[in-house]
């Protein structure tokens, strides 16, 4: 069975109409999820407790595509 996770985070925007951090350090890391249902249920607690502030935001990550195991070399390990 193939695992697909997803990782949810979020935190201040420094625009609300881009996806650029105020500050780095400062990201909240919801969690890492075995599914992309029980991520986006996540991902909505957190949006729905922060609805009052127009520069918070929250996203769900594909980890399951971040790497291909199949591949020879990721676009990950080329990075390093």
């Amino acid at each position: 069975m193939t695992q697909r996770l997803h990782l949810v985070f979020g935190g201040e925007l420094v625009d609300p109409t881009k996806s650029v951090f105020k500050n780095v350090d400062d990201i909240h890391i919801v969690g890492i999820y075995p599914n992309y249902q029980a991520a986006f249920d996540a991902w909505r607690a957190e949006a729905q407790r922060t609805v009052d502030n127009a520069h918070m935001r929250y996203f769900i990550a594909h980890l399951h595509r971040l790497r291909d195991e199949k591949a020879e070399a990721s676009s990950t390990e080329e990075l390093g």
